[in-house]
Parts: structure tokens; C-alpha cells; sequence
């Protein structure tokens, strides 16, 4: 059918019966500004008989698109006077054409114009047209430089004896007690480059993972995931081999550009080893090379020491001295705590746990205080407990950052200590906190023991926490292991800080959110079999965090949310929170927005902004970016700077994010973006959400892939979220309604008011069906436009062309970032 309707098209697009029309490739109009689009932008059709003998009438001019269910109307007003329908041979005719429209985007559809001859049979031929509605200026400045190009393996050999190069000299002090190598089994390795993956998948499953993850299977279980995990991440590095490169000399040192480094396309950190064969020279070494300087434009063994109440916690496992309203609020060294009871019982819990109990739990939900929650129950456990030493760890630096900027008002430099990988750079971290931390020639490192020795208080994060085991330092050493944002974490990241460091008598506290951001998993095995679940969300599913004779000296889930006007916190709290959460922020921040001119609806403080547009890339990068998209952003940050306001810009592609920072060069330097994982765990008076993910092919088999990972369930809960005040979403309706939470999330926004851009295309009144197929639906509606265009077209006389013209197999084309 597909090629059927394509031979149809492109048979209709023929001059034939002695009419020629101008503009056979098309009208397009170019990139036009939003003033000239709603004043009207005209083209001209010139019609010309080329048979003296032809009678020719014009008997209908329309416009139409391919499907109106997801493209606007391009064309508003094609006049067409009635006594000059009449052709003449040798006289042009002017068929004006007339575009308006009150929207940015990009708007493409066709003008048929039917003919009828001398013994009344008719005949259509039409003509494409395109327009772009936008800012010409951005697209002048943002457009792809290099057009994307899909980057080609580099074939190097692998079987060839490396000459070693100089390591660097990172560590300053060396590690009293290393973790055993862990190499990936040949035979392994063989199985992941099988295809097809199904087969592979249940051979995995099957013949190297253990049946059940028990205590007994624990160690094994995660070791073979990790080696899943490791293989994919070696197999993706490959695909930045370079070919035909040069190094430059700088003293000491060789340099080498490496496209997308500032992306982390590949990711390259100090330490790291590179290796280089010569090019056309007949030498059979490959030489290795360390990372001793970046410049920016192994797993451990799970072998261990913690117990089954660490790891598979029972009913029985449950502190027996835990007793509800213990905590003087007065005492509380966060008086905003105090009013809270659900992060009162949280932190009377946290500071009566009893040895060799279950880890105690903070379900901490967006903007309900959880970091706030964890910090005051660490500095009352040092309060209470004048022999209490803490482990305070989280996934990423910015998390363990925000932990020691938290607690720096009660610990000084001589109570706490930050450590820092040695591979990380000076500047990522804040200037006030650098006093915890300890360097020693400029690179991170660690004090003497007399030192820590010292300190009631270790920071790091769960990865570096081996640094503990590493220098010597005893199993129990530590009485509580705290571990925030514990969702965000993969379960051996958290037992590198848990597992080696435990006994019977260590606390260990996790905090987090199973609903928001998860583990990066590269390897799709390795996330179809166990990987992509954190340790926080797997204990979450035991009974001794679900019975509720228990759960009260188990778990505490954080109800009361500071941060968000209730519109914005309705969606999100009714799909991923029961709506237990509720709206306690502050009056004076939360309906500052209320009113505004930007919202569709005054009352309402969230907008969704329909649009749709090309979304592109450049060069190598997968990543992709919308310029329709940053000209809409550019323009609400615009109009939102004169209130001063803080603006936080979220958006899932980095590609996107470099764009909107340039385009917002000359406008503001204060205004955040950046991706979702670099708003997790923030908040700002204004978030903006480019989706960035816009398709016109609706006859691509495969257009659910088109919605890339923008339909994480978890991502959009973090980016719906942030914001305090006002929530603006701007993406393309006909894609992002192909998922089912996005649907229900622009419902809600249309029918509370908040909808601006064209109308969405479904009946935003009909129940969504979280397990509905609405790819589906959009292909069905497709074939629908196909149908009906086939049946005007086979109503009009068109020639028998014979063949298909070539249109071929029309073959799913897979994006993946």
C-alpha cells in the first residue's frame, strides 16, 4: 500500500494533458519570522497550456497534507476568481498562494489543483509546499555545520603485544589492600556478540546467571552482570577508535584532539590508557599510552563482608528499640524539620537503630525534604552517639557535594573529610568546600591516618568509598553507612561502599526515590536480567518494608512537598505517588506565576506548547537538537528575564542543550540547562522542558523508537518536577502522545486550560490506556490519509505509469542516542 500511495503521489505530481504548473520541486518558502507568517507569506503557481488545441478548465484548487491529523493546515487562503478559470494556450495563468498561521514550527502540504479537458474528464496535478516559521537568525546560527554522518568503525588489531606507557603519578598514597582482578571469561564474551539478541538473552538467562538471587548467589549474581555491563561499555569505546590521526608534541607530553570529549562521547578521565598502532608502517607493537591531562571545548569484586540483614533483610531483622516521638523537636538543628512528622519519625528511627538490623529507608518522593531528612538524622547520630563515625556517600559528585555543603555549618574541616577521586578536576567543585578536601600537588588525595583517625565524618561517592577498605581501614570501622539518592545507584556501586566496610554492628541508611532516576545501564542483557534495579528499589519489595506490622520501624515514606503550585504537582503525584503528596510550599513562591501573561490559562501555571519541527544532527554525534524548539525557548526566557526569575532549561539531548545555551548567549548567562540527571535532586522558580524529538516519516514502522529515551517514565517524572511556580513544556504533540504517560500529562494540560500551538489531534476526553497501543493508532490513522488520498486520486484520470517508480521497501529507520 505504502508503495502504491507513493507511485499515486509522485504520478500526481506530473504536468500531463498539456498543462505545465511552475515549481515542479516544490514551493518552499523558506524560514519566514512569526509576524510575516500571521500577516500572510504569498507564492505564485504559474499555469500554462502547451497545446493550441487543449480546452483547459480549472475546476477546484485545495490544500491538504499528507495526514491532518498531524500537520496543521499549511495553506489559509487560496483565492481563485471564477471567470478566470478558463486556460488559454499562450497566456500564464497566476495562482496565488497565501500562507498564514499563527505558530512556530515547520509546516509542509500540498496544493492539488484539478483539471478538467474538452471531453469532461479530469485530472490533478499538485505541488508541494514547505515553510518554516521561526527565527531566521537562529537558524542561520544554529543549523548542523557538518551534516551528521553516522561514524565508521575503525578496524585496529587487538591480537598485537602492547609497548607500556608512563602512568601517571595519581595516587599520593598508596593502597594498603587491593580488590582481585576480575577479567570477563572468554566464553562470555563470545555469547554477547551472538545476534540474534533474543537467543542470546535467554542463554544468558539460562546458563550463566544463577537461578534465584539469594545470599548464597548474591556475589555471582552481580559478578556476571557486571561483565555484561563491562563487554557493552568496552564494545561502545571501540566505536570511537580513530583512524589517521596525528600527535601532536607538547613538551612532555603528546596531545591529541578527540571529537565529542566535551559530550563525554567518549568519556576520557585522567589515568585512563590509550592505545596506538602506526599507520602504514609495517611494526606489529601496539603502543600504550596514559591519560596524564584532560582538557575540556574495573569493576570491584563483590567478595565481602556483609551480613543477610544487609543484603536480604527479614521481618525479624527490625530494631527492636525504635520508639515513635522520642526526638525532642526543639533539639532538632533544622527548625524546619521540626513541623514535619514523617521526617521526625524518620530521624528518631535513624538515630535508635539498633546493631544488626535492616537497613532503614527514606522514601523520599520530589521536594519532600528527603537530602534535608538524611543531614539532620547524620548530626544526631553524632550528637547521640559520641563513638558514631559516618560513611556519607551518594552516586554522583554533585550529590555528595550537596551532602557536604549540608552538613559544613555543624562539622569543620577537622570533624569531616571529602574524598575525591584523583581523577577529578579542581574546578567541579565548589570553592567552599575545597577545605574538606585534601590535595597534594595539585591532585586529590588522602591525609594521614592520625588524621582521619580524627574525623567523625567521610564523604564520598559510592564508587570512591572502596578507598576506605583500600587504606586499611577495619570492617565496622564506620557505625552508620548513609547512602542518598540510593535509586540513582547500581547495587554493586552501593556495596562498594557497603559491603566490604559492614559487620554486624554498622547501620546502614539509604535514602532515595524508586520513582525518579535510575542506574545508567549501558548493556541491554545486563539490564533485562537484574542490573537496571538498585539495591534500594529491590528491598523496597520485601516484605519487611511492606508488612505492615513492621514497615514503621523500616521505612519512612516523606509526604509533605515544599516545592511545587499544586497544578504542577497533581499529574506527577496522582501517576507515581498514590496522591498521598501534599502541596506545603510557600505561598509567596509557589503562585508567584499565577496571572501571568505567558499562561494560557491565568489560574493555571503550567503550559504545554505545541510545535512541530525538524529535529537534527551534526557531524558524528547521535545526539540530537531542534531549532524550532530553542526559538521558542529563547523566546519565553526573554519574556520570563524581565520578572528576574530564576530558569532552569531541561532537555534530554546534549546536543540540544549546547544550542539553547548559544542561542541564550546574548540574552542571560544566569539560566541553567542541562539534562535531566543534572536537575535531579534541584529545583528552580521556572522550568522549561524542550523535548526536542519531532518526526514527520508516519510511515516509518518503527516511529515508537522515534521518541527515544524522552519516554523514560522516570525522566519525566524528574523534569515535570522542578519546577516551583511555572512549568513550560514544549515538544511535538504527534510524537510524544504515541506514549501513553505523555498523553495522559498533555491531556491533563489541555483540558485544565494550559494548551497553546495547534490542537492535539485525539480526544484528549477519552480514558488513556496506559497499555494501549497508540503507535499503532498513528499508523492506522496514516493508512487512513493513504486510503483516501488513493481514492481521490483513482477518481481523477492519472496515466498508467507501469512501475512503482522505485519506491521500494519502505524500511524502519532506527535512531538511537
Amino acid at each position: 500500500m505504502v508503495a502504491y500511495y507513493k507511485a499515486l503521489y509522485e504520478q500526481a505530481e506530473l504536468d500531463k494533458h498539456s498543462v505545465v504548473v511552475s515549481h515542479a520541486a516544490g514551493v518552499d518558502l523558506g524560514i519566514i519570522d512569526i509576524a510575516d507568517a500571521q500577516q500572510g507569506v504569498s507564492a505564485i503557481l504559474t499555469i500554462l497550456v502547451s497545446n493550441s488545441t487543449s480546452r483547459v478548465v480549472i475546476r477546484a484548487v485545495e490544500a491538504f497534507t499528507t495526514s491532518s491529523r498531524t500537520v496543521s493546515p499549511l495553506i489559509a487562503n487560496i483565492p481563485l476568481g471564477s471567470a478566470l478559470t478558463i486556460l488559454t494556450y499562450g497566456q500564464p495563468f497566476f495562482l496565488p498562494i497565501v500562507f498564514r498561521h499563527n505558530n512556530i514550527g515547520d509546516y509542509q502540504g500540498y496544493v492539488g489543483i484539478t483539471f478538467e479537458d474538452a471531453i469532461n474528464r479530469q485530472f490533478v496535478i499538485i505541488r508541494q509546499l514547505k515553510v518554516v516559521v521561526g527565527d531566521p537568525a537562529d537558524y542561520e546560527l544554529l543549523q548542523p555545520r557538518i551534516p551528521y554522518r553516522k561514524r565508521l568503525r575503525v578496524q585496529g588489531r587487538e591480537d598485537l603485544a602492547a609497548e607500556p606507557g608512563i602512568v601517571p603519578k595519581l595516587m599520593t598514597l598508596p593502597w594498603v589492600r587491593r580488590l582481585p582482578e576480575a577479567p570477563v571469561p572468554k566464553a562470555l564474551k563470545m555469547l554477547l556478540k551472538k545476534r540474534p539478541e533474543d537467543d542470546t538473552l535467554e542463554t544468558l538467562r539460562t546458563t550463566w546467571m544463577p537461578q534465584a538471587l539469594i545470599q548464597q548467589s548474591h556475589k555471582k549474581f552481580f559478578e556476571r552482570l557486571l561483565w555484561m555491563e563491562e563487554t557493552e561499555i568496552e564494545r561502545r569505546l571501540r566505536a570511537y577508535d580513530m583512524a589517521d590521526v596525528r600527535f601532536k608534541a607538547e613538551r612532555v607530553y603528546y596531545t591529541l584532539i578527540v571529537p565529542g570529549l566535551a559530550e563525554k562521547r567518549p568519556s576520557v578521565i585522567e589515568g585512563d590508557r590509550i592505545n596506538a598502532q602506526r599507520v602504514g608502517v609495517n611494526d606489529d607493537r601496539t603502543f600504550e599510552g596514559c591519560v596524564h591531562i584532560v582538557r575540556q571545548d574495573d569493576h570491584d569484586s563483590l567478595n565481602g563482608q556483609a551480613s543477610g540483614t544487609v543484603l536480604f533483610p527479614e521481618t525479624s531483622d527490625t530494631s527492636p528499640h525504635i520508639v515513635d516521638g522520642t526526638i525532642d523537636p526543639s533539639t532538632l538543628l533544622n527548625p524546619l524539620v521540626a513541623d514535619n512528622p514523617e521526617q521526625v519519625r524518620a530521624i528518631n528511627n535513624i538515630a535508635q537503630l539498633h546493631p544488626d538490623c535492616a537497613p532503614y529507608i527514606v522514601f523520599g518522593p520530589p521536594g519532600t525534604g528527603k537530602t534535608s531528612t538524611i543531614v539532620e538524622a547524620i548530626l544526631q547520630v553524632l550528637d547521640r552517639h559520641k563513638d558514631a563515625r559516618i560513611l556519607a556517600c551518594a552516586p554522583s559528585n554533585s550529590a555528595a557535594d550537596e551532602i557536604l555543603r549540608r552538613l559544613s555549618p555543624r562539622l569543620n574541616k577537622s570533624l569531616m573529610f571529602r574524598f575525591n577521586a584523583v581523577s577529578r578536576q579542581h574546578v567541579t567543585i565548589p570553592k567552599d568546600l575545597l577545605q574538606y578536601c585534601y590535595a597534594l600537588q595539585g591532585i586529590f588525595a588522602i591525609p594521614s591516618t592520625e588524621r582521619l583517625h580524627k574525623t567523625r565524618a567521610m564523604v564520598s561517592t559510592c564508587v570512591s568509598a572502596a578507598f576506605a577498605y583500600g587504606i586499611g581501614l577495619e570492617p565496622g570501622y564506620f557505625t552508620h553507612i548513609f547512602v542518598d539518592e540510593a535509586a540513582q545507584a547500581t547495587e554493586p556501586e552501593v556495596m562498594v561502599a557497603v559491603k566490604r566496610m559492614t559487620t554486624a554492628s554498622t547501620r546502614v541508611v539509604l535514602s532515595g526515590d524508586p520513582k525518579q532516576l535510575g542506574p545508567i545501564i549501558v548493556s541491554n542483557f545486563a539490564r533485562e536480567l537484574g542490573l537496571g534495579k538498585s539495591y534500594l528499589e529491590r528491598l523496597m519489595e520485601r516484605p519487611v518494608y511492606t508488612d505492615l506490622s513492621v514497615r514503621q520501624r523500616t521505612i519512612t515514606k516523606l509526604l509533605r512537598n515544599y516545592r511545587s503550585h499544586e497544578a504542577i504537582l497533581t499529574f506527577p503525584n496522582a501517576r507515581f505517588y498514590d496522591n498521598e503528596l501534599q502541596r506545603c510550599g510557600s505561598p509567596s513562591v509557589i503562585n508567584s506565576y499565577v496571572g501571568s501573561p505567558i499562561l494560557a490559562n491565568p489560574r493555571f501555571p503550567v503550559v504545554f506548547h505545541a510545535i512541530t519541527s525538524i529535529d537534527n544532527r551534526e557531524a558524528s554525534s547521535p545526539s540530537y537538537f531542534n531549532i524550532g524548539q530553542v526559538t521558542l525557548v529563547k523566546d519565553y526566557v526573554t519574556k520570563l528575564l524581565q520578572r528576574g526569575t530564576n530558569i532552569g532549561i531541561v532537555t534530554p539531548y546534549y546536543a540540544q542543550t549546547k544550542k539553547i545555551r548559544k542561542a541564550l548567549e546574548r540574552i542571560t548567562c544566569e539560566t541553567t540547562v542541562g539534562t535531566v540527571e543534572a536537575f535531579q535532586g534541584t529545583e528552580r522558580r521556572v522550568i522549561i522542558i524542550s523535548t526536542v524529538r519531532s518526526t514527520r516519516e508516519l510511515l516509518v514502522h518503527d516511529i515508537k523508537h522515534a521518541l527515544g529515551f524522552v519516554t523514560n517514565p522516570r525522566r519525566f517524572n524528574v523534569a515535570v518536577t522542578r519546577a516551583q511556580a511555572l512549568l513550560i513544556v514544549i515538544g511535538d504533540p504527534s510524537v510524544l502522545s504515541l506514549d501513553p504517560l505523555w498523553r495522559g500529562f498533555m491531556n491533563y494540560v489541555f483540558i485544565n486550560g494550559g494548551w497553546k500551538g495547534d490542537a492535539p489531534a485525539w480526544d484528549t476526553s477519552a480514558p488513556v490506556d496506559d497499555t494501549g497501543d497508540y503507535v499503532q493508532e498513528v499508523l492506522e490513522a496514516a493508512m487512513q490519509d493513504i486510503n483516501e488520498f488513493a481514492r481521490k486520486m483513482e477518481g481523477l484520470s492519472l496515466e498508467d505509469d507501469g512501475e512503482d517508480g522505485g519506491a521500494g521497501d519502505d524500511r524502519p529507520w532506527r535512531e538511537v542516542e
